[in-house]
């Protein structure tokens, strides 16, 4: 059909002439109502963006001298973390002459990836980056096993109210 009248005959229906696939030879159209076509557009998109799960990047810094405690309940805060289901950075920062001990820092660190064993899974090895040590720990995936359906709850009937008076 000629660009012309298919322009002609969405003006008499009030609709608009949509170019659907413009590499097409020759080119693919539509009439349709293209404002009511964006607003359903934005609300598929706004209903897939509510079944997304955003990841966050939590983040614990750890020192080359950190002592058995402190390791500890940093430990447990990533535990948490990654519990939570979001990823962990753990970060050792080296300050002046610390550089010469980044043995240290690594042992740190495998000593973290060793103690959270299969709660989670190592996505980046420690590596450096300038003063700075640090791995990136990922929640581990695992299905969660479905709960079966509850039963319909069932309502008890009133039981019939007796009168005292008649009983003897």
């Amino acid at each position: 059909m000629v660009p012309f009248e298919a322009l002609k005959m969405a003006r008499e229906k009030n609709l608009d002439l949509v170019e659907i696939s413009p590499t097409a030879n020759p080119p693919v159209c539509r009439i349709m109502d293209y404002g009511k076509f964006l607003y359903q557009q934005e609300k598929r998109d706004r209903e897939a963006k509510k079944n997304q799960k955003v990841i966050v990047v939590k983040e614990v810094k750890f020192r080359i001298n950190v002592d058995d405690h402190d390791y500890d309940t940093k430990k447990n805060h990533v535990l948490r973390f990654l519990d939570d289901g979001d990823k962990v950075k753990a970060t050792i920062f080296f300050r002046g002459r610390e550089m010469t001990r980044q043995s240290l820092g690594r042992g740190i660190l495998e000593r973290l990836i060793k103690d959270i064993g299969d709660r989670g899974i190592v996505e980046f090895r420690p590596r450096q980056e300038g003063n700075t040590l640090h791995l990136i720990l990922a929640p581990k995936k695992t299905e969660k096993p479905e709960k079966p359906p509850k039963p319909p709850k069932q309502q008890q009937q009133p039981e019939p109210a007796q009168d005292q008076a008649g009983q003897s």
